[in-house]
């Protein structure tokens, strides 16, 4: 067996811990640790007696060790449904998995390690994809100790099991866990190891349910930024919904004292020296009331974004006579009603063909609010622009919940499975909602809400793409046209609005086209990590305590979103 072996992984090393004869080589080679780096010490026999050796500088990691006897392992024989699971293969993979690792909040790796000749390579890189898309919506990492450290035990372990919050399909990490297993099964490996948090039960679940067993190894980590929620306690969480929580913890990583006034609705105080601002999630005093106002009517903010030049669909009310409505409904063929005052997609109807459904819609609509617009339906995807202080600070497409088949499950109980994946990946504010919408979306699409959905098949349920009736949102930050970049800055100056959510339909976020839908006063800035939403608005609120690296970039000309 190889001595004192650390071993690079991309995101940090493994250093492994058996292989260490000397606790006090053990630290040092901790104390080697890279800048943004995650080192990882496993298999520490007795981790009180290495703390002691540096105790300011390592901590022990509070997680759980797994092990999987791969004797005893026996394979699912549940076909998958709708991906693929396959090895690594490009460099678009690679980018596919950092792009999954950042959503997750992990340290990303550098592609150069991806393409690094290892000849025999110890890490196997695992990655589902989308049958349909081709998208690639998760990944697994598994390293051979025999090719790491001739490790006599025949070990394996598992490393970075990763799923795309976005993925619609049911059982993507199990079947990555699986195909891992089997993989290191085939190579004569006797058992694979897993380190996961005490407090991560979904996971804990799974791997249980796969036949992983608790063994008594632990895990010792240095004291760095990257770990620092781990070793210095959690995080205050006073009630707050994740819009509210992600500006909290951002302010007090700054040093902002923030003062609780309603957690459930999500009202704060932050203070910063002489300042002080009250905030109800992304909503500031900054927000004047008139800008406000605007947003809250839909109507009005159409208008005056359309006199600033901004594109618009073509609108009216339903207090123009029937004879208006039916010629304005045969003049587009597809329409869109909705509540002129609401948010986060209510009393919504997409794709309203005849005069019954725009009733139906109308009711809808009027239980939200009793003013109500009908608006040419125009095709497209959503595309969020997020303006912060007249620049746009991220961009994300939001797709209507779908569900996919699995040859056995009604619809009903596809929508249902689904809206618990969303509400666990979103802290509760995504579920897809079993209405009158859902159904109609359903029943257009040529099934019933009890038929049986062919294993791989997909289904939209809902034509809006809001988060909170299960939709899904897709960064696009790096690729967002100009003119809609653009269009996002007329539409936040006409109003004249500091923070806001803005809303397109566009053929491609690549493309110049587009028409507006509608503008947010108070946007979700959790939607769109990793992009710095949240820096950003505090940035914004406190120019005083943005760091000087930051301020620096921020007064480049090149960085000037509206220059």
């Amino acid at each position: 067996m190889k001595s004192n072996c650390a071993f690079d992984v991309g995101w940090g090393r493994l250093i492994f811990g058996q292989t260490f004869d000397n606790l006090s080589d053990l630290v040092a080679t901790l104390r080697e640790e890279g800048p943004d780096r995650r080192d990882i010490a496993v298999y520490i026999d007795e981790p009180h007696v290495l703390l002691s050796h540096a105790p300011q500088e390592v901590f022990l990691d509070p997680s759980h060790t797994f092990r999987l006897n791969l004797a005893d392992y026996r394979p699912s024989e549940r076909p998958l449904a709708g991906f693929v699971i396959r090895p690594l293969a490009s460099g678009a993979d690679a980018d596919a998995i950092n792009r999954i690792y950042a959503s997750r909040a992990m340290v990303t790796v550098p592609l150069q390690f991806f393409q690094s000749e290892r000849s025999p390579d110890p890490i196997t890189y695992l990655v589902a994809e989308d049958e349909t898309t081709g998208r690639v919506v998760g990944t697994v990492t598994g390293v051979d100790h025999g090719l790491a450290f001739d490790d006599p035990a025949r070990g394996a372990s598992l490393w970075c099991l990763a799923v795309d919050p976005q993925a619609r399909q049911p059982g993507i990490g199990e079947a990555l866990v699986r195909s891992l297993a089997e993989h290191f099964a085939a190579r004569g490996a006797a058992f694979l190891d897993l380190s996961v948090m005490h407090d991560n039960n979904q996971a804990i679940a799974l791997y249980e349910k796969l036949g992983f067993e608790r063994v008594t190894f632990f895990t010792v980590k240095r004291k760095n930024p990257i770990n620092e929620k781990l070793f210095a306690g959690p995080e205050q969480n006073e009630g707050y919904n994740p819009y509210a929580q992600i500006i909290i913890n951002e302010a007090r990583r700054r040093g902002i004292m923030v003062e609780p006034i309603n957690p459930g609705n999500g009202f704060f105080r932050l203070s910063f020296g002489a300042r002080s601002v009250r905030c109800r999630e992304s909503l500031s005093e900054l927000t004047s009331a008139v800008a406000m106002s605007i947003c809250d009517d839909k109507a009005i903010t159409r208008r005056i974004v359309a006199e600033a030049g901004v594109r618009v669909p073509e609108q009216l009310t339903t207090g123009v006579p029937m004879e208006e409505i039916a010629a304005f409904l045969k003049r587009h063929g597809r329409l869109v009603v909705k509540p002129a005052r609401g948010e986060q997609g209510r009393g919504i109807s997409v794709g309203v063909t005849s005069l019954d459904q725009l009733d139906a819609a109308v009711v809808e609509a009027r239980k939200v609010a009793s003013d109500v617009l009908v608006e040419q339906c125009v095709e497209g995807e959503d595309l969020r622009l997020v303006v912060i202080n007249f620049r746009v600070v991220a961009a994300a497409i939001r797709r209507p919940a779908t569900v996919v088949g699995d040859g056995s499950s009604t619809v009903l109980e596809l929508i249902e499975a689904q809206s618990r994946r969303r509400a666990a990946a979103t802290g509760g504010e995504s579920r897809i909602p079993a209405d009158g919408e859902t159904e109609r979306t359903v029943h257009d699409a040529g099934m019933a809400m009890d038929s049986v959905l062919p294993a791989g098949e997909e289904l939209r349920v809902r034509r809006t793409a809001n988060l909170h009736t299960g939709g899904t949102i897709h960064d696009v930050t790096d690729m967002v046209h100009p003119l809609l970049v653009e269009a996002g800055i007329k539409v936040a100056r006409a109003i004249d609005i500091p923070v806001v959510g803005v809303d397109l339909m566009v053929k491609s976020p690549m493309e110049p086209d587009y028409a507006f839908i509608e503008a947010n006063e108070r946007p979700g800035l959790a939607n769109h990590e990793p992009q710095p939403t949240a820096e950003r608005f505090i940035d914004l609120l406190f120019p005083l305590a943005i760091p000087a690296g930051v301020r620096q970039v921020m007064e480049a000309p090149q960085a000037r979103g509206d220059a």
